[in-house]
């Protein structure tokens, strides 16, 4: 039966076949529980130094950009190196960063090009390490395992990041954002000695490749597949609206109107969190069987609370829809995540990632520039209620597609035999 297998089976000695996941998922949670209050302290901490949405698009902007511009060597660099390592190294660079934001905001010197600065540094280190911990996952648990293994992921962070938004919430209002900073930095430096600890197998050998040539290996995987790009064409309009309507435009409500708060949107983003939660104990018994398909309706449902922000941005029922578009995002990321993983090669996973990445990525920039322009410039409920319409459809749109459509897998029983 699909519901019958145990999460615990994946924390298992399993010998010669799979290592043991446990210190990856450790590390994993340290820098999510941490990282789940620096990224709300911030964007509070720009516009401590200028209350302007403006303001805050370009820090966002810087980050998003530097993102784009070295996901795709991050994805052959985890490729072609050892993948743990590759995140290690750049939580040092993380800490370096976010360490200077923190000393910088505690001396009062903190200013909008600095900020924008050591953002750009942030997201030149996350371009390595997301591509590594995509390619991480497939190493760590066998094939039949892998919705398991990515909702048990998802529950780790959706579970570590509930109680930190409202925490940052507090303390950003109370003691500053530079504390929540600091908070962050001793994530990561736990989670490097936590990270040796993984085992895992050598990358293979690729004598004779030369980075063009991986590159364009990735390609042709990339674009081979109807399903994968079509997904992330649709995923340009839907983070460009999401991170410039939600992140940007969200933080600027919360600091300036009454009916949400800085506390309140806390409350809003951690509701989101307990969605993802519940979903992902949800996903750890029951296999999707269309993934995509149900994902991308899942994904609809985000409209929601992004029309709700801008006609009436009260903490209850903007926490309520927060939760249900966080379920439904789940749905997308659990069945996305598996998809890739069942249907790309783990030698080329991390390289086909980072063309995802780069898609979904590339247009978020200017998401953020614009909205931070039109929240300025223009009534902030009708740009957010065209917003919400306008990623429903786009949402939608791809299940006219026919891969997308059916793209599944025969049930099976998800048993782990006891090693």
């Amino acid at each position: 039966m699909a519901g019958s297998s145990s999460s615990a089976s994946l924390w298992r000695s399993n010998p010669g076949r799979v290592p043991r996941p446990r210190w990856f998922f450790i590390a994993r949670a340290i820098t999510l529980i941490t990282g789940s209050m620096s990224s709300i302290a911030l964007a509070f901490a720009v516009l401590q130094v200028d209350n302007e949405a403006l303001s805050l698009s370009y820090v966002l902007t810087a980050f998003t950009v530097a993102n784009i511009v070295f996901v795709l060597f991050g994805g052959v660099v985890a490729d072609r190196l050892p993948r743990a390592l590759i995140i290690q190294s750049c939580y040092v660079l993380d800490i370096l960063s976010m360490g200077t934001v923190a000393a910088l905001l505690f001396t009062q010197t903190a200013t909008i090009p600095l900020l924008v600065g050591l953002a750009a540094v942030n997201g030149a280190s996350t371009a390595f390490v997301l591509p590594a911990m995509q390619g991480i996952i497939p190493q760590l648990t066998k094939p039949e395992h892998l919705q398991q293994a990515n909702a048990m992921l998802s529950f780790v962070r959706s579970a570590v990041t509930i109680g930190g938004p409202v925490i940052a919430g507090v303390l950003v209002a109370t003691a500053g954002p530079a504390w929540a900073m600091v908070v962050q930095v001793a994530g990561w430096i736990v989670a490097i000695p936590v990270l040796a600890l993984v085992k895992l197998p050598p990358p293979p050998r690729n004598e004779g490749s030369t980075f063009l040539r991986d590159l364009r290996t990735g390609w042709d995987e990339f674009r081979s597949r109807t399903w994968l790009w079509v997904i992330v064409l649709a995923f340009m309009i839907m983070n460009a609206i999401h991170v410039g309507a939600w992140g940007v435009a969200g933080p600027y409500i919360a600091k300036n109107d009454d009916r949400l708060g800085i506390t309140g949107w806390g409350w809003v983003v951690s509701a989101e969190g307990i969605g993802v939660l519940l979903m992902t104990i949800v996903l750890m018994r029951f296999p999707l069987r269309r993934p995509l398909r149900l994902g991308m309706i899942g994904m609809a449902f985000f409209a929601v609370p992004l029309t709700m922000l801008g006609i009436h941005p009260a903490v209850v029922l903007l926490a309520i829809a927060a939760l249900i578009a966080g379920a439904g995002a789940e749905v997308f990321s659990t069945g996305w995540n598996v998809t890739l993983m069942k249907n790309v090669p783990t030698d080329k996973l991390s390289r086909v990632s980072s063309y995802d990445m780069l898609g979904s990525f590339v247009v978020m920039p200017i998401g953020t520039l614009i909205y931070g322009w039109l929240i300025t410039h223009a009534d902030v409920g009708v740009v957010l209620l065209t917003s919400g319409e306008l990623y429903a459809v786009c949402a939608v749109a791809t299940l006219a597609v026919p891969s997308v459509w059916r793209m599944g897998r025969r049930a099976h029983t998800v048993e782990v035999a006891d090693s």
